[in-house]
């Protein structure tokens, strides 16, 4: 029931009632990434491409996708990576969830988060005041 009530009434949490309801009508899974993220395809887009997507598992966010599979999503190649032997780039990193709110978020120096000072500044600044 839980599931169920997730899917009507949010979008973030996999899928909505209306992809279920498209995927099963239209959809040709076509494959499956390490994090578990499903792929498919059916249909035409109004430029007559195949329309493509994705099923998140877990939280929808669109970072979570692979390198391999982010090219087959946006047409750079028409072989998904299930059907080839993709090997990822080594400058290809894996994927990191957003910190941001997190305690491991980015903060630079100068930040009012940071634990640091802030740098001072060069010389090139001169501060308004009002007597000046």
């Amino acid at each position: 029931m839980k599931t169920l009530l997730l899917q009507i009434f949010t979008w973030w949490n996999g899928q909505t009632l209306g992809t279920r309801f498209h995927t099963w009508r239209h959809g040709k899974h076509v494959g499956e990434d390490e994090a578990g993220n499903l792929y498919y395809e059916g249909g035409q887009d109004s430029e007559g491409r195949t329309r493509r997507w994705v099923i998140y598992n877990g939280a929808a966010e669109a970072s979570a996708i692979p390198a391999g599979w982010h090219g087959w999503m946006h047409h750079r190649t028409d072989v998904s990576p299930a059907d080839e032997v993709y090997a990822a780039k080594p400058w290809e990193t894996a994927h990191q969830p957003n910190l941001t709110g997190t305690g491991r978020a980015y903060r630079p120096k100068g930040s009012i988060l940071n634990q640091g000072a802030r740098p001072h500044v060069t010389g090139d600044y001169d501060a308004w005041t009002p007597k000046s």
